[in-house]
């Protein structure tokens, strides 16, 4: 509700700012954009994967996106039957999303999305309870 309510001029300033800063892991040159990559891990019975968005530069993006492919391919094939069925999703997601990567020239609306909810966050902590 809050980040609705953000005139766009706002989130946009700051969409920009964090867009052409640097890189908020490795403080390296930006552009700085959202970069999500794909988990999983099985034990037996027990299967869990996520989405893993992440605001960095593009090599930090890169980076995590192929450790997740690895740690997918030796942790995710354990489980009986998600982990058997969710490691290829999961990995092939990992290679379309390193096909895939953002414009430079461009912020992407996950990043505009991410920095309106920071924003609200932001605000809402300040004002107080309620």
């Amino acid at each position: 509700m809050v980040a609705k309510q953000i005139p766009d001029e706002t989130v946009g300033r700051y969409v920009m700012e964090v867009h052409r800063g640097n890189c908020p892991r490795c403080d390296g040159p930006g552009p700085v954009d959202v970069y999500t990559s794909y988990r999983v891990w099985s034990a037996l019975v027990l299967t869990s994967w996520s989405s893993r968005p992440a605001i960095c530069c593009r090599s930090c993006g890169t980076k995590k996106t192929v450790l997740d492919v690895l740690y997918s391919g030796v942790l995710g094939w354990w489980g009986f039957p998600w982990g058997l069925l969710m490691t290829p999703v999961q990995v092939v997601r990992n290679l379309i999303a390193l096909a895939k990567r953002p414009r430079l020239d461009h912020p992407t609306p996950a990043l505009d999305r991410l920095v309106r909810l920071k924003i609200a966050a932001t605000t809402r902590n300040s004002s107080g309870p309620g």
